[in-house]
């Protein structure tokens, strides 16, 4: 690890958080055999807790006919080998669809594969997505559901705004052929995921504003879900050079972390500029803080650090210290509401110049680290 013998509360730390809960998704690979047998009828998914009629489908019926063979736990691990393949040039296997297969999502509908494909196209074409799949389980006799995190670039647009989904995917499987018939996508940042929903159209629409964020070095995280208010999100390791600052917003003890990586170092060595600034709290009044700037992954740090799970409220504009305070207690507020368990303090991450940014562009973070948090539910 590097000294910091340039300024005497100068120090290398770790990130605060939890060890990442694993979340495997690698299955060996499979043939595919389809089973055989079938009946139709609308089916209800539970959502946030609640029974609700998400969307009408003609789904398969749940209760089990003498003579289906449909084997649903291999169909499971079928989906972990082919599903992550939804936005490669692989593709998914389209011999595991019925040709009269029903999508919905609160946005898009289609009847049959070839609308399903043509769907996925259209999607790697205007936003290139990265798809990542968490899990996979069979929920019913003749349903599997999976949760997963998509981000996608709007290319169309000057700025590429990022748009992130997370949801659930509820998989009808046919009992006569053992293959899907139907698949309906519920996200998380929404109540109604009807098809067609305003609140989804809208979800999608507030995701293409403008928020600069430096082509710099950053810590590397991993979007696991996002609400309405906020994101939740595994952090990887990373090391910050720290020194006491005065208050969130405030700007007391950046010289001396610039100075350490302009070169006031032990090494007299110049460090590529990383970010976003941090500022951590690390008191329920949020007046005990230090300023932060994160060090490149590629530094020779002997420390061992572990990253964590995160919640994250973005927003734009100047982070003066009324307004910081008060999305913390909106965040705050939000995780409370929704069971989870956050740590005391919090983070403030300013990603931008302030004298060289439009304050409606600025991109701006408040982070509280979480006790826990699963992707089970």
């Amino acid at each position: 690890m590097a000294s910091t013998h340039a300024h005497q509360n100068l120090r290398p730390i770790a990130a605060s958080g939890l060890t990442s809960h694993q979340l495997s998704t690698t299955r060996p690979v499979r043939l595919y055999f389809p089973p055989r047998s079938f009946k139709s009828r609308s089916i209800a998914v539970k959502t946030n807790q609640n029974l609700k009629w998400a969307v009408r489908l003609s789904l398969v019926d749940q209760s089990s006919p003498p003579q289906s063979t449909v084997d649903v736990e291999w169909l499971v691990g079928f989906l972990y080998d082919d599903l992550p393949h939804l936005f490669d040039d692989q593709g998914i296997d389209r011999t595991a669809y019925d040709e009269q297969v029903k999508f919905r999502d609160p946005i898009t509908k289609h009847d049959t594969i070839s609308g399903y494909l043509f769907n996925i196209s259209m999607l790697k074409m205007v936003f290139r997505p990265a798809f990542q799949l968490h899990w996979v389980k069979q929920t019913g006799p003749y349903e599997i559901t999976t949760r997963w995190t998509m981000v996608m670039k709007f290319m169309p647009l000057p700025w590429k705004p990022e748009l992130v989904f997370t949801g659930t995917s509820v998989m009808g499987i046919n009992p006569e052929t053992g293959k899907f018939c139907s698949h309906l996508d519920l996200w998380d940042s929404i109540k109604n995921n009807d098809y067609f929903s305003l609140e989804g159209f809208l979800d999608v629409l507030k995701q293409l504003r403008i928020y600069k964020t430096p082509d710099l070095e950053t810590p590397k995280y991993q979007i696991l879900k996002r609400t309405a208010n906020y994101e939740v999100r595994r952090y990887s390791p990373f090391i910050v050079v720290e020194t006491n600052g005065d208050k969130l917003s405030g700007s007391t003890g950046f010289n001396d972390v610039a100075g350490y990586i302009f070169g006031k170092n032990s090494k007299t060595e110049k460090i590529p500029m990383t970010t976003p600034v941090f500022t951590q709290a690390y008191d329920n009044e949020l007046k005990k803080v230090s300023i932060q700037i994160v060090l490149p992954q590629d530094k020779d740090m002997s420390r061992k650090v572990e990253g964590g799970i995160a919640a994250v409220l973005k927003f734009s504009g100047k982070p003066t210290e009324d307004i910081v305070h008060e999305k913390e207690k909106e965040l705050h507020t939000s995780l409370i509401r929704d069971g989870l368990r956050p740590k005391i303090g919090c983070l403030l991450a300013r990603y931008n110049d302030p004298g060289q940014t439009w304050s409606f562009i600025m991109r701006n973070e408040v982070l509280i680290w979480l006790e826990e948090f699963s992707l089970d539910s």
